[in-house]
């Protein structure tokens, strides 16, 4: 387990079931004897919107960090991720997050997740490099308003 792991693990022990914490940047270093750095690289790499929070900081008084888990329900997430998200294009790795948030939100079965991830991976994109983002995110965004469209018509 990595130490990145062990913070990360603090603060959702931290979290526990409520919808928001509040901490000190400086503080949460000093603890674990890292520095300040390394606790924002957690906050960005492990606490995103794709992985279903979102982070409010303060600056002065030692970093002032609120973390806040999103409660929306699926459809809001969606419209979220189209309007967002998806607008300029996005990497293999933020949709995949996008793609495992919807199925841990039961938007998507397991499988269907692993079709969508198999239809935006590099591997099936056969585009240059500079466009491979800007058509998985046209891919994922006609994806999501497909089962929107679905969700919103009762067939699931």
């Amino acid at each position: 387990m990595t130490l990145s792991d062990i913070i990360e693990r603090f603060l959702l022990d931290t979290m526990g079931d409520e919808l928001s914490v509040n901490f000190s940047r400086n503080e949460l270093a000093t603890y674990f004897a890292v520095a300040p750095s390394q606790i924002n690289y957690v906050l960005q790499t492990r606490f995103t919107p794709e992985r279903g929070y979102i982070i409010e900081s303060k600056r002065g008084g030692g970093g002032s960090i609120k973390l806040i888990r999103l409660s929306e329900n699926a459809d809001d997430v969606l419209v979220s991720y189209i309007e967002e998200t998806l607008a300029d294009g996005i990497d293999y790795g933020r949709a995949c997050q996008v793609v495992d948030r919807l199925a841990g939100d039961g938007v998507f079965t397991e499988n269907e997740a692993a079709l969508v991830k198999a239809a935006i991976s590099d591997k099936a994109l056969i585009a240059p490099t500079v466009a491979k983002n800007r058509l998985r995110g046209s891919i994922l965004k006609n994806i999501l308003l497909e089962t929107l469209k679905h969700q919103s018509n009762g067939d699931r």
